[in-house]
Protein backbone atom coordinates (compact mmCIF):
# COMPACT_ATOMS: atom_id res chain seq x y z
CA UNK A 1 0.00 0.00 0.00
CA UNK A 2 1.39 3.44 -1.27
CA UNK A 3 -1.18 5.75 -0.03
CA UNK A 4 -3.96 5.96 2.72
CA UNK A 5 -6.33 8.97 3.34
CA UNK A 6 -7.67 8.86 6.65
CA UNK A 7 -9.44 11.12 9.17
CA UNK A 8 -8.97 12.51 12.76
CA UNK A 9 -9.95 15.28 14.82
CA UNK A 10 -6.86 17.29 14.20
CA UNK A 11 -4.60 16.92 10.84
CA UNK A 12 -1.41 15.80 13.37
CA UNK A 13 -4.01 13.07 14.78
CA UNK A 14 -4.60 11.75 10.80
CA UNK A 15 -1.12 12.11 9.70
CA UNK A 16 0.17 9.94 12.41
CA UNK A 17 -2.93 7.70 12.16
CA UNK A 18 -1.66 7.16 8.50
CA UNK A 19 1.82 7.09 8.31
CA UNK A 20 1.25 4.00 11.45
CA UNK A 21 -0.78 2.33 9.27
CA UNK A 22 1.37 2.62 6.74
CA UNK A 23 5.19 1.50 8.67
CA UNK A 24 6.36 4.70 7.93
CA UNK A 25 8.37 7.55 9.09
CA UNK A 26 6.73 11.48 8.61
CA UNK A 27 10.19 11.99 6.79
CA UNK A 28 9.29 9.50 3.90
CA UNK A 29 5.31 10.74 3.52
CA UNK A 30 3.82 13.09 1.63
CA UNK A 31 1.42 14.40 2.85
CA UNK A 32 -2.08 15.96 1.22
CA UNK A 33 -4.49 18.07 3.48
CA UNK A 34 -7.75 16.94 2.21
CA UNK A 35 -10.45 18.82 4.55
CA UNK A 36 -9.20 21.24 7.61
CA UNK A 37 -11.30 20.13 10.69
CA UNK A 38 -14.07 22.54 11.91
CA UNK A 39 -15.47 22.70 15.24
CA UNK A 40 -19.51 23.73 13.74
CA UNK A 41 -21.76 25.33 15.91
CA UNK A 42 -21.40 24.78 19.60
CA UNK A 43 -18.82 22.58 18.65
CA UNK A 44 -21.51 19.80 17.75
CA UNK A 45 -23.71 20.67 14.89
CA UNK A 46 -21.66 20.63 11.45
CA UNK A 47 -18.32 19.45 12.74
CA UNK A 48 -16.34 17.62 10.65
CA UNK A 49 -12.80 16.08 11.05
CA UNK A 50 -9.90 16.17 9.30
CA UNK A 51 -9.36 14.39 6.44
CA UNK A 52 -5.52 13.59 5.22
CA UNK A 53 -3.71 11.88 2.22
CA UNK A 54 -0.68 9.97 3.04
CA UNK A 55 1.45 8.94 0.48
CA UNK A 56 4.55 7.16 1.00
CA UNK A 57 7.19 8.44 -1.05
CA UNK A 58 9.53 5.28 -1.00
CA UNK A 59 8.96 1.74 -1.13
CA UNK A 60 11.88 -0.41 1.23
CA UNK A 61 14.17 -1.28 -2.02
CA UNK A 62 13.96 2.39 -3.16
CA UNK A 63 14.90 3.90 -0.06
CA UNK A 64 17.92 1.68 0.57
CA UNK A 65 19.01 1.65 -3.46
CA UNK A 66 18.73 5.64 -3.07
CA UNK A 67 20.82 5.99 0.39
CA UNK A 68 23.44 3.28 -0.61
CA UNK A 69 24.48 5.48 -3.51
CA UNK A 70 24.22 8.37 -0.98
CA UNK A 71 26.69 7.01 1.07
CA UNK A 72 29.32 5.38 -1.54
CA UNK A 73 29.29 9.14 -3.18
CA UNK A 74 29.74 10.43 -0.17
CA UNK A 75 33.04 7.92 0.69
CA UNK A 76 33.92 9.20 -2.97
CA UNK A 77 33.47 5.61 -4.07
CA UNK A 78 31.67 4.65 -7.29
CA UNK A 79 30.26 1.41 -7.64
CA UNK A 80 26.96 -0.30 -9.44
CA UNK A 81 24.26 -1.13 -6.29
CA UNK A 82 21.60 -3.60 -6.95
CA UNK A 83 18.69 -4.70 -4.68
CA UNK A 84 16.36 -7.39 -4.70
CA UNK A 85 14.24 -9.17 -1.91
CA UNK A 86 13.29 -12.48 -0.37
CA UNK A 87 10.10 -13.04 2.13
CA UNK A 88 12.82 -13.07 4.53
CA UNK A 89 15.76 -10.47 3.66
CA UNK A 90 16.87 -7.87 1.59
CA UNK A 91 20.01 -8.33 -0.68
CA UNK A 92 22.06 -5.41 -1.61
CA UNK A 93 24.90 -6.08 -4.00
CA UNK A 94 27.80 -3.55 -4.84
CA UNK A 95 29.91 -3.54 -7.80
CA UNK A 96 33.13 -1.94 -6.96
CA UNK A 97 36.84 -0.92 -7.95
CA UNK A 98 37.11 -0.16 -4.74
CA UNK A 99 35.70 -3.80 -2.81
CA UNK A 100 38.89 -3.91 -0.52
CA UNK A 101 37.84 -0.67 1.11
CA UNK A 102 34.40 -1.52 1.46
CA UNK A 103 35.11 -4.89 2.99
CA UNK A 104 38.05 -4.31 5.10
CA UNK A 105 39.62 -6.77 7.17
CA UNK A 106 37.67 -10.18 7.21
CA UNK A 107 34.72 -8.14 6.30
CA UNK A 108 34.43 -5.95 9.39
CA UNK A 109 34.12 -2.84 7.14
CA UNK A 110 31.02 -4.70 4.91
CA UNK A 111 29.59 -6.06 8.15
CA UNK A 112 29.36 -2.62 10.27
CA UNK A 113 28.00 -0.84 7.19
CA UNK A 114 25.13 -3.57 7.21
CA UNK A 115 24.68 -2.78 10.89
CA UNK A 116 24.30 1.04 9.79
CA UNK A 117 21.80 0.17 6.89
CA UNK A 118 19.80 -2.11 9.12
CA UNK A 119 19.20 0.45 11.75
CA UNK A 120 18.18 3.19 9.24
CA UNK A 121 15.84 0.91 7.78
CA UNK A 122 14.08 -0.01 10.91
CA UNK A 123 13.56 3.99 12.20
CA UNK A 124 12.31 4.81 8.42
CA UNK A 125 10.49 1.33 8.08
CA UNK A 126 9.12 0.59 11.35
CA UNK A 127 6.85 -2.15 10.47
CA UNK A 128 9.54 -4.19 8.61
CA UNK A 129 10.67 -7.22 10.17
CA UNK A 130 13.11 -8.15 6.96
CA UNK A 131 16.95 -7.80 7.32
CA UNK A 132 19.17 -6.41 5.16
CA UNK A 133 22.28 -8.51 3.89
CA UNK A 134 24.80 -6.57 2.08
CA UNK A 135 27.65 -8.32 -0.33
CA UNK A 136 30.90 -6.51 -2.04
CA UNK A 137 32.29 -8.22 -5.30
CA UNK A 138 30.70 -11.51 -3.95
CA UNK A 139 32.76 -11.17 -0.71
CA UNK A 140 29.74 -13.45 1.47
CA UNK A 141 29.81 -16.41 -1.07
CA UNK A 142 33.86 -16.46 -1.26
CA UNK A 143 33.69 -16.21 2.41
CA UNK A 144 31.13 -18.73 3.00
CA UNK A 145 33.34 -21.02 0.73
CA UNK A 146 36.25 -19.98 3.21
CA UNK A 147 34.34 -21.08 6.37
CA UNK A 148 33.01 -24.50 5.23
CA UNK A 149 36.58 -25.49 4.46
CA UNK A 150 37.87 -24.22 7.80
CA UNK A 151 34.83 -26.46 9.35
CA UNK A 152 35.51 -29.42 7.77
CA UNK A 153 39.64 -29.11 8.56
CA UNK A 154 38.73 -28.08 12.45
CA UNK A 155 36.51 -31.30 12.35
CA UNK A 156 38.97 -33.50 11.30
CA UNK A 157 41.76 -31.79 14.01
CA UNK A 158 38.93 -32.91 16.46
CA UNK A 159 38.69 -36.12 15.74
CA UNK A 160 42.86 -36.71 15.11
CA UNK A 161 43.15 -35.25 18.67
CA UNK A 162 39.94 -36.25 20.36
CA UNK A 163 40.23 -32.54 21.90
CA UNK A 164 37.65 -29.80 21.67
CA UNK A 165 39.23 -26.80 18.91
CA UNK A 166 38.32 -23.52 19.37
CA UNK A 167 38.14 -21.07 16.69
CA UNK A 168 38.99 -17.22 16.53
CA UNK A 169 36.11 -14.70 17.68
CA UNK A 170 33.20 -14.30 14.38
CA UNK A 171 30.56 -12.56 13.58
CA UNK A 172 26.56 -14.16 14.48
CA UNK A 173 26.92 -14.29 10.32
CA UNK A 174 30.09 -16.43 10.11
CA UNK A 175 28.72 -18.36 13.39
CA UNK A 176 25.95 -19.72 11.97
CA UNK A 177 28.05 -20.87 8.64
CA UNK A 178 29.97 -23.06 10.91
CA UNK A 179 27.17 -24.29 12.67
CA UNK A 180 25.22 -25.25 9.29
CA UNK A 181 28.87 -26.77 7.61
CA UNK A 182 29.05 -29.25 11.09
CA UNK A 183 25.14 -29.33 11.60
CA UNK A 184 24.90 -32.91 9.93
CA UNK A 185 28.20 -34.57 10.94
CA UNK A 186 28.01 -37.23 12.88
CA UNK A 187 31.23 -37.28 14.85
CA UNK A 188 31.32 -34.19 15.63
CA UNK A 189 29.16 -31.10 17.53
CA UNK A 190 29.35 -27.27 17.47
CA UNK A 191 28.35 -24.54 20.40
CA UNK A 192 29.14 -20.91 20.99
CA UNK A 193 30.73 -19.73 24.13
CA UNK A 194 31.40 -16.05 25.22
CA UNK A 195 30.26 -12.56 24.96
CA UNK A 196 30.05 -10.29 21.71
CA UNK A 197 32.32 -9.25 20.06
CA UNK A 198 34.37 -12.04 21.48
CA UNK A 199 31.89 -14.51 20.72
CA UNK A 200 33.69 -17.98 19.47
CA UNK A 201 32.58 -20.79 18.17
CA UNK A 202 33.68 -24.38 19.97
CA UNK A 203 33.73 -27.92 18.48
CA UNK A 204 33.79 -31.18 20.56
CA UNK A 205 33.73 -35.01 19.66
CA UNK A 206 30.22 -36.69 20.28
Amino acid sequence: MKAMEVTGRTVEEAVNKAVDQLGIKKSNAQIEVLCEPNQGLFGIIGSKDARVLVTKRYEAEEYLQKFIEKMLFLMELGGEVEVTSSEENYYVRINDSSSGILIGRRGRTLNEMQYLVNSILRRQFPGIRKRVIMDVGNYRQRRERTLNRLALKAAERVLATRRQVFLEPMTPQDRRIIHLALKEHGEVYTYSKGEEPRRQIVIGLR
